[in-house]
């Protein structure tokens, strides 16, 4: 994606099935859970630049001696300093003579020899990028069984009614936020639990010291992430450790985030993409399951794993971004699904070119686009086979072995045309420092494009805000003065905001939703912007679920070649020499290429919650009102 546009989070947990001298004595060490997650965050750097934690629980701790330990850090590179605080303990310990590999010495003395480890990577959509929003949060408490420690990859569209329930319960939040009300919402039904069961086994008679190891082994989660998530609109992947041990994972009933799963007699390992866990454990990809929609995935301290239904499922809208663009390519259905979309883009692409393949030279920008490159080509040769074959048989057996050769030998012109420096990169901050350095990121290679002759066809992954098109790539590819330039969206048109994770929530940065204001104004409609405002206000104080999406009506006078039209206009910058034109995917296309992924709801508008019905008309209301906030 040329766009700058942050990603999803990421979420990793480890449990230990057996004591750590087990792992010693197997693996050589007893750190082969804590070395475990640094591979899973690691191999999900992708999922968060903006912070990264940790928490480890350690199990049958005695009385006075700290049993979780969390450790969490926003710096440049969170992932590294969170392993550095980790470790530094050992290293002290070690300039002390310490016998640091004994698992036995680990337990007793070091913070982080646990059999419980939950990981996260944050990519932040809103907020302010400090200490305390990053993941893992904490609920904390004197009884085990009532400490929560919290990591997710989620927004809640109903934040605002989440903290008036948790008001209305005598509780007073420290944030208004999803997070924080999600946390407190989680340890409301825990404390109730705790509650319940003490009376219980109070009224049997037990003392209170025999008390706590019973309400830790019998309490309920599925209860309690039933009750807790009930009032939950968005979509969620959130994982939680409790302060004795037990161990969950609960999604979103929607499947809308991912999250993946992989258990032997040894360790239980969840992450949210599921190449991750295959090359961290080396394991079959059939033997990582999916956590499917509405379930919770339970490990009981005793080891216990459980498959609860939390929610009752809905049609599955798992994120089809999740596919295009923010998962690891290296997962062998999302490899393919990213190559299919390539390919199925082959007839507009071919029909755009006017099928002149001697004047075409086919490429792609940014890397995450090369798999659907790769389809592309692909499709482009498959015709290509059609037309050497009509070619021979048109002649009939009077063609020479020259002209033979000529035919079998055409192929499509494909050239690396951009280089990313990578190097530059991480200079790239705030907007402004973007816009004047952006220019130099991408290099191009020189001399294989016919002055004012060839035709050049660059696919992009997607294109949401096409600032980057404009202020570099269109400028930086006329520089090698093709006649003309034709940039190619694997994924349809962004036309509504996102409002479970990505950070796209404001409609006027959509360059789909630009080019449909701009073709109501050329086309003196501008009366449909304020109808579909005042219906916008109308609604604005109903229940969300009694909500409809009237932005959809902006964008049902034009088809969609008539938007893209209007996109290339503009997006074109005005020294470009050559023409431009943009071609995107299609909805149908995309879901042939991923048919178990249908979220497509930043496509098409079609929200799997209420709560995205509400969050698209309050983007418009504040579009229309030029207010510069959040919609949600």
């Amino acid at each position: 994606m040329s766009d700058q546009i942050k990603h999803e989070c990421g979420i990793a947990l480890i449990r230990l099935l057996k004591p750590l001298s087990y792992y010693h004595q197997k693996y050589g060490t007893w750190k082969y859970g804590l070395n475990k997650l640094y591979l899973l965050m690691e191999k999900q750097h992708n999922r968060g630049q903006d912070g990264a934690g940790l928490v480890c629980v350690k199990t049958d701790v005695e009385p006075g001696h700290p049993y979780i330990n969390r450790v969490r850090s926003v710096e440049q590179n969170p992932i590294k300093d969170i392993f550095e605080k980790v470790n530094k303990p050992l290293k002290k310990a070690k300039r002390h003579d310490a016998d640091i590999n004994d698992p036995d010495w680990a337990e007793q003395n070091y913070p982080f020899a646990g059999s419980l480890y939950l990981g996260h990577l944050r990519y932040g959509t809103f907020g302010r990028n400090s200490i305390e929003f990053a993941h893992p949060v904490m609920r904390q408490n004197n009884w085990k069984s009532r400490n929560l420690a919290l990591a997710g990859n989620f927004n809640l569209t109903n934040t605002d009614e989440l903290f008036n329930v948790l008001v209305d319960l005598g509780q007073h939040p420290k944030a208004y936020t999803d997070t924080v009300t999600a946390l407190e919402k989680v340890g409301h039904f825990l404390d109730e639990e705790n509650q319940l069961l003490f009376r219980k086994y109070k009224n049997e008679g037990y003392s209170n010291s025999e008390i706590s190891p019973l309400i830790e082994k019998n309490i309920d989660l599925q209860n309690i992430l039933e009750r807790a998530s009930k009032d939950w609109d968005g979509g969620y992947a959130m994982a939680g450790l409790i302060g004795h041990g037990d161990a969950f994972v609960v999604r979103d009933p929607w499947g809308i985030r991912p999250a993946h799963y992989y258990y032997d007699d040894e360790i239980v390992v969840i992450a949210s993409e599921r190449p991750v866990i295959q090359t961290v454990m080396n394991v079959h990809a059939d033997l990582v399951k999916e956590i499917a929609p509405g379930e919770s995935l339970i490990v009981k301290k005793n080891g216990e794993i459980r498959h609860d239904m939390i929610r009752v499922p809905h049609k599955r809208k798992s994120c089809s971004f999740e596919r295009i663009y923010f998962s690891r390519g290296s997962d062998k259905s999302i490899y393919q699904e990213r190559k299919e979309l390539g390919r199925l883009l082959t007839p507009t692409v071919l029909k755009a070119v006017d099928y002149d393949f001697e004047n075409t030279v086919f490429s792609y920008i940014p890397n995450t686009a090369e798999t659907a490159f790769y389809g592309l080509v692909h499709g482009v040769r498959n015709h290509l086979v059609d037309w050497k074959i009509d070619q021979i048989q048109k002649k009939n057996g009077s063609l020479s072995d020259k002209d033979i050769k000529r035919i079998l030998s055409f192929e499509p012109r494909v050239e690396k045309i951009a280089i990313k420096d990578v190097k530059l990169r991480t200079f790239i901050a705030d907007d402004a420092s973007r816009d004047d350095l952006v220019a130099h990121v991408y290099d191009v290679t020189y001399g294989i494009i016919k002055n004012d002759v060839d035709t050049l066809v660059i696919i992009d992954d997607s294109i949401v805000r096409g600032t980057t098109l404009k202020n570099s790539i269109l400028k930086i590819l006329d520089r090698l003065k093709p006649k003309k330039i034709i940039v190619v969206s694997s994924a349809p048109q962004i036309r509504y905001p996102d409002c479970y994770g990505i950070d796209m929530a404001r409609l006027d940065k959509f360059i789909a939703f630009n080019a449909a204001i701009e073709l109501l104004k050329d086309q003196g409609k501008e009366a449909l912007i304020h109808d579909v405002y005042r219906k916008c206000k109308e609604q604005e104080n109903l229940p969300k679920e009694e909500m409809v999406n009237y932005v959809r009506e902006i964008y049902k006078p034009f088809t969609a070649e008539e938007i893209s039209a209007k996109i290339a206009e503009l997006l074109k910058p005005e020294d470009c020499r050559a023409e431009v034109e943009i071609v995107y995917q299609s909805l149908e296309n995309l879901h042939k290429a991923c048919p178990n992924d249908l979220g497509d709801w930043y496509f098409s508008g079609n929200y799997p919650t209420p709560g995205g019905n509400r969050v698209v008309n309050s983007s418009f209301i504040n579009f229309v009102e030029g207010k510069d906030e959040r919609a949600y």
